[in-house]
């Protein structure tokens, strides 16, 4: 996986990398569950529609992060993979996939309220695209 995690005196955030804004958005997917829980042991084997809209990238990118929060922490389920269909500026289709929660397989870390636009910035650099996230905890 292609992420960091960033220092913050109050909040926890990470920076992803990607080739591509899909790979960009899958990455900053799995660097929120891994905050969340412990995601070494998901299994893939059921689907789950994670859709969201947004006027930019960055509104997107809460949006869709705050989509996956509400799978992983409303509805109980460890997300291991994430499948990006249609992405534009506007829009994103996702199949992500998981298992349900257990808590001996996917060890609670952190309680994640939301991912908010602190600090938050998409960019494209040399190597890709990379984004700066941060959760409130």
């Amino acid at each position: 996986m292609n992420f960091e995690i960033l220092e913050h005196p109050a909040d926890i955030g990470f920076r992803a990398r990607g080739a591509t804004v899909p790979e960009l958005f899958a990455n900053c997917a799995h660097a929120l569950v891994s905050i969340i829980l412990d995601c070494r042991d998901v299994r893939p084997t059921e689907r789950f529609g994670v859709c969201a809209d947004g006027s930019d990238y960055e509104s997107l990118l809460v949006n869709f992060l705050n989509e996956v929060l509400y799978f992983v922490d409303g509805r109980r389920i460890a997300l291991g993979r994430f499948d990006i269909g249609r992405l534009d500026e506007n829009g994103i289709e996702c199949v992500a996939w998981g298992e349900p929660r257990n808590l001996e397989r996917h060890p609670p870390k952190l309680v994640v309220k939301a991912v908010t636009y602190h600090q938050l910035s998409v960019r494209r650099d040399d190597q890709g695209w990379v984004a700066d996230v941060y959760v409130d905890i």
